[in-house]
Order: structure tokens, then sequence, then C-alpha cells
């Protein structure tokens, strides 16, 4: 297949700034995990480590791969389709369902934070030290949910430069405030662990009063009130006929993590360090994956609204081809600088960390190219409106593979935590595979129907 240049500065022009986003807000737990690491050893990387799954995970599932994801697709075709009308109910439905997610959440989390660790299997410094650090990191994360939607909102248009600049303003004072609070610079108290809570929530309440700015002001497609009290029913069922499966498959892959982090933290300190500083090195590295499926969530969601079938194909491989090629070069830096890598998360005396650390990164080293074609291929099944099919694939690597091979490892064979990483690249090449194939037939059946239509 040759790519066309057209197609690739098109593409360009919408992963990049959504690439150079998702790096950004992925840098926030990187130097969070960092600097904690170097404030306070293994145990200090374990409490941010377990707070943080709980967070995003959760996150995740429920605004980013579900509402934010749907707002993104619905919007997508409906400008494609040259309906601006329906691109602002879908806006404005997608919002008002994220204001309500996000509070239940937040209050979930802040009221049952001391649970939700102890259901992790806590130990007492995690715990002592955890729920503090959830209750605070919460608030902002409440903020930086609706957020999330509003930028879905304008994805859906093509925009991801301004959700861009948003988070340079989030990294920079998020960075600047750790750095004040953590270790207690001008005149400031040390904090520690809950300080970079702290400066976590303040960074997202500002990136959100940035976003809800330029949405009421300057978007395309802007959420209006006025829709909600004249709500077509149409609209909240395609809302959640897209969103309910794409948060369901979100939910499959971070609930098998999550499920996988809890049985890790029975191995003990040294074990879910190593591997939760893998996980925060792995986590910024796939941003490019997420990046192009974000713009092929957005390409194709228009082609397919536009009834263009076959330029929807042509960006969904020229995504997934691009997206490919840059989770490559990160293969290439997991293999050459494992060691460094991991040593920039703790001190050097940590040695055994380090070791365990670095023969994990090289293990997942193997997984970047397979993830990248999931991801890509996924997000351009969600822009074309079928969100049922990533879920399906999602549940069964997770849940029926992973899962169960992680639970033999860890309790009945005794495996080290490497082995881990083994079963998860497993899992990655299963899901490549497996979209790849579907959504070619998906494809298929999209130009069957097309034809038949004209």
């Amino acid at each position: 297949m040759f790519l066309d240049n057209k197609t690739i500065r098109r593409t360009l022009s919408i992963a990049l700034p959504a690439v150079g986003e998702m790096v950004l807000y992925m840098m926030i737990w990187v130097f969070d995990t960092m600097m904690v690491g170097k404030y306070g050893g293994n145990k200090a990387v374990s409490t941010v480590g377990i707070c943080s799954e709980v967070l995003y995970i959760t996150l995740n599932i429920f605004i980013i791969a579900g509402l934010s994801v749907s707002a993104a697709s619905l919007v997508s075709r409906s400008v494609g389709a040259k309906k601006l009308r329906h691109a602002e109910e879908y806006a404005t439905v997608a919002l008002a369902a994220g204001i309500f997610v996000s509070l239940a959440i937040f209050l979930a989390v802040f009221l049952f934070s001391e649970g939700i660790l102890r259901l992790a299997g806590a130990d007492a410094y995690v715990l002592g030290n955890g729920v503090a650090f959830l209750r605070m990191a919460s608030v902002g994360m409440f903020f930086y949910m609706i957020m999330c939607v509003l930028n879905g909102i304008l994805r859906g248009y093509g925009n991801t430069r301004t959700p861009l600049a948003a988070s340079v303003i989030v990294i920079i004072v998020n960075l600047g405030l750790d750095w004040i609070l953590i270790f207690g610079r001008y005149g400031f108290p040390e904090l520690g662990i809950t300080g970079a809570a702290i400066a976590t929530s303040s960074a997202q309440v500002l990136g959100f009063i940035f976003i809800s700015a330029y949405v009421w002001r300057k978007a395309l497609v802007k959420p209006r009130a006025y829709y909600l009290l004249r709500l077509d029913p149409e609209r909240l069922k395609e809302l959640a006929r897209v969103s309910v499966p794409s948060a369901l498959q979100e939910g499959a892959v971070d609930g098998s993590r999550l499920v996988t982090a809890f049985m890790i933290m029975h191995m003990g300190t040294v074990s879910f360090a190593a591997n939760q500083i893998t996980t925060t090195i792995e986590s910024a590295s796939f941003m490019p994956g997420w990046g192009f499926a974000i713009a092929a969530t957005t390409l194709v969601g228009l082609k397919v609204g536009e009834r263009d079938i076959a330029g929807a194909k042509e960006y969904a491989y020229t995504s997934a081809v691009l997206g490919t090629a840059l989770m490559t070069l990160c293969s290439a830096v997991f293999l050459l600088f494992p060691q460094q890598l991991v040593g920039l998360f703790i001190s050097g005396g940590e040695t055994s960390v380090i070791a365990l650390g670095s023969a994990c990164l090289i293990i997942a080293a193997i997984e970047q190219p397979f993830m990248a074609v999931a991801m890509v291929l996924g997000g351009s099944l969600k822009g074309s409106g079928d969100a049922r099919t990533p879920f399906l694939v999602s549940l069964v690597s997770g849940w029926c593979i992973r899962i169960p091979l992680v639970y033999s490892s860890i309790f009945i064979l005794g495996l080290p935590v490497t082995s881990i990483w083994w079963i998860t690249a497993l899992q990655w090449i299963f899901e490549a595979s497996a979209l790849m194939l579907l959504f070619r037939r998906s494809i298929k059946k999209y130009s069957i129907a097309n034809k038949i239509e004209q």
C-alpha cells in the first residue's frame, strides 16, 4: 500500500498535536512518579502508583474512552454530513453526561478512598499516605474529566491544537508546583506525596478553565443549554450506543490492568515498584498510538459522514502505519537504554528495582508495534460508529487471556514479575491481529452497503 502525501499531511495535522497533548499529560504522571521516587524511594512510588492506577483507570473507562471518544465520533460524522445542529446536540448531551459521571466518580473516590486502597491490598505505609493523596487528587480529577469531554468535542471537528495548548499550561504549572511542594522549596512546607497531589489538582483546574473559556467563545461546535430542554431521544440513544461499548472496552483493558496491579502488590514493594516504573515509561511511549487513534477516529468519522468509505479506509491505514513507525522507535529506545530509563525514577541505591524494571522494559519493547496497530484500528472502528467490536476483542484478550495467565504466573507458578510482561506482549499480539482482520471485514461491509444505497 502506497501512502498519499495529502493524506499523510492531513493525518499528521490532527495526530501530531494529539500526540503532543497525550505525551504532555502522561509526563505529569511520569514526573510525579520520578520526583516522588527520588523523595521517598520504592514505598513512595508504590503509594503514588496504586493511587494513580485507581484514578486514571476510572478516568479512562468512563470519560476518555467513553464520553470523550463518543463525542468525537458523533461530532465528526455530523460535521462530515454537514449537520452542525446535530453535532451541537451531541456535544450538549455528551457534556451533560460528563458532568454527571464526573461528579459521581469524584464523590465515590473521595468518600471511599480508604476502602479502595484496602481492596488493593495496600500495606500500612501505602494506606497511611495514599488516602490523603487520593482525596486531594480526586478534586482536580473532577475538573479534568469535564475538560476531557470538551476536548473530545473539539477533536470531533479536527481541532487538536487547542487541547495541546491546554496541556502545555497544565504541565508547566504541575511541574513547577511539584518541585516546590514535594521538596519544600522557596519557603513552602515539604509536603512529599501530598504535595504531588496538590500540584496535579491545581494544574488540572487551570486547564479546565482554559478549555471552557475557549469552547464557549470560539469553538465551531458549542454545547448549548437549550438543546437539553428540547432533547431529541435519538441523540441520547446514539451517544449511549457508542459510549457504552467504548467505555466497556476501556473497562476490559484497564480493569484487567488494575486486577493485575492488585495481584502484583502481593509480590512486595520491589516487584510492584519495578512494574509501576515500567508501566509509567511504557505509558509515555504509547502516546503516539493514542494520538493516531484520535486522528483515525476523527478522520474516519468525517469520511463516513461524507459516505466516502475508500477515504475512511485510506485514513485508517495511514494512521496505523505512521503510529506503528513512531512506536517502533520507542521499542528501540527501550532496548538500548533500559537501565538509564528506569534509573530516572528511583534512587541509585535501589539496585534490585532498577535491575527488575530494566528486564521488564526490554520485554515491553516487543509489544509496542502491535499496540500501535490495535489502538489505531480500534479508533478507526469507533470513528465509523462501531465501538462494539473493539470492546469484544479487549474483553477476550484482557479477561480470557491476560488475567488467567497472570494469576497462574503469580500464585501457582511463583514466577517473577517479568512473566507478566511476556503475557502482556502476547495479549497485544492477539489484539492487533484480531482488529486487523475485523476492520477489513467492517470496511468491506460498509463499501457494499454504500454501493447498494447509491
